[in-house]
């Protein structure tokens, strides 16, 4: 039998683990000097928590959500046993309810205190149709800040991530930002009975699964794929028609710090996100090429209920949410290298046995004084191992044999020029460090 890896997840194999590793660095890098922190919550939680977080209406919590299952838990599934609450567990299919409930577990933003700013990186899991930058086990970075009612964090966090993306040598003409308000608890629930009504008058038109989520989840009918229901579903009522006062100023405020920001943004009326928390603004980038019709790589939104869901008191908060396979797809679709495996500073090359002890020895000095040293561990011969030093790509080739051993010397072999010197052992980690290290 001939295994391999499940269908919808991937291996990251060296290239595209860096390349991971380098997004990261520059999300780490951009986040910080907003003020944000980095935090990791379990792989699994509760199945209670996405419930309660995402909605249980959404195709998320009924659709694609992974259940994790102990022995024990499995046994009793089987005779049809119920499961108690603690034993109901499921793969994180987004990175944002689990850092609401560990606000709230941990008490992290208590009455009275800052904003609390994270950020956090790993995997997620839905179970969808694999496809083009969608997968079943997929990496997300996301940031939340909680604690923030003001529009201008709304705006702040719109910027951050439009930086990020540049920082990462995405052009911004390449990128399309979308924004738009969903109301709140005044003016929503009028919005989404509107659209219902709307739903259920056109029934005859639409597919099966709008007509089904007129009753569940109203607002998600915008994101159908059937283009026969978006043609009709552009007739509906628009939200931006329906806001009570204290949205409308509240998105007119965000609208002013983005043109404040320079920022190039459209309004979309029918963007609505696909999660049940989102209040208020909500936003998405999308890219023109890369990516086929599944193009957005990033987007988020206020959640101004969704610590309350976890038992918390009412606490403000927004966060977005971008995926790096996505990102990558249009990293490569501009030609933009996404980080490069490193490669050895020095290679060590022995003659005998006895130089290979030498070797194994100086290899440990010079890794400790900052080298990326490699040298051989399958007993080649001499011009193997320079053949392997070339392969690897490696600026210099420290040459052991019996005549260096003999005078406490190493010949070193710059790879680019051919150029050889002799130099005494005790100075090879100041000669090295100082046209390697610059």
């Amino acid at each position: 039998m001939s295994y391999h890896a499940p269908r919808g997840v991937n291996d990251l194999l060296p290239q595209t683990a860096q390349a991971h590793l380098w997004i990261e660095s520059i999300a780490h890098e951009v986040f910080s000097r907003y003020g944000y922190v980095l935090i990791e919550t379990p792989l699994f939680e509760l199945t209670e928590v996405f419930v309660r977080g995402i909605g249980e209406a959404t195709d998320v919590v009924g659709k694609e959500m992974f259940g994790v299952y102990s022995g024990a838990a499995a046994g009793k599934l089987v005779v049809g046993e119920t499961l108690k609450a603690d034993e109901q567990l499921s793969l994180r299919p987004e990175g944002t309810a689990g850092v609401a409930r560990a606000v709230v577990e941990h008490g992290l933003v208590p009455p009275g205190s800052p904003v609390a700013k994270y950020w956090y990186a790993g995997s997620m899991f839905r179970h969808e149709r694999p496809q083009k930058g969608r997968l079943r086990e997929f990496h997300q970075i996301g940031a939340e800040c909680i604690g923030a009612a003001e529009p201008s964090s709304d705006a702040e966090v719109i910027i951050m991530l439009m930086r990020f993306f540049e920082t990462l040598g995405l052009s911004r003409d390449s990128m399309r930002l979308y924004v738009n308000s969903m109301g709140d608890a005044t003016c929503r629930p009028a919005y989404r009975e509107a659209v219902r009504a709307f739903i259920l008058d056109n029934a005859e038109s639409l597919c099966d699964e709008c007509v089904r989520r007129a009753e569940t989840n109203p607002l998600r009918a915008f994101d159908c794929k059937n283009p026969s229901c978006n043609t009709i579903m552009a007739a509906a009522p628009l939200i931006t028609d329906m806001l009570c006062e204290q949205c409308a100023e509240h998105y007119a405020t965000v609208r002013e710090l983005l043109d404040v920001a320079g920022l190039v943004y459209e309004e979309n009326p029918r963007l609505v996100r696909g999660l049940d928390y989102y209040t208020r603004t909500v936003f998405e980038v999308q890219v023109d090429v890369g990516l086929g019709s599944q193009n957005a790589i990033g987007g988020g939104g206020r959640y101004d209920g969704l610590i309350e869901e976890f038992g918390g008191k009412h606490t403000p908060g927004l966060g977005f949410a971008v995926g790096i396979e996505r990102i990558l797809l249009a990293l490569q679709a501009q030609d933009i290298q996404a980080g490069k495996v490193p490669v050895p500073e020095v290679f060590i090359a022995a003659v005998d046995g006895k130089a290979r002890t030498v070797a194994f020895r100086i290899a440990l000095a010079l890794r400790d004084a900052g080298l990326a040293v490699e040298l051989d561990h399958q007993n080649r011969s001499l011009k193997s191992q320079f053949k392997l030093a070339d392969k690897l790509g490696v600026s210099c080739v420290i040459v052991l044999g019996p005549d260096e051993l003999a005078s406490h010397t190493a010949t070193l072999r710059y790879m680019d020029t051919g150029e050889e010197r002799c130099v005494p052992l005790d100075t090879l980690t100041d000669i090295l460090s100082e046209p390697i290290k610059t």
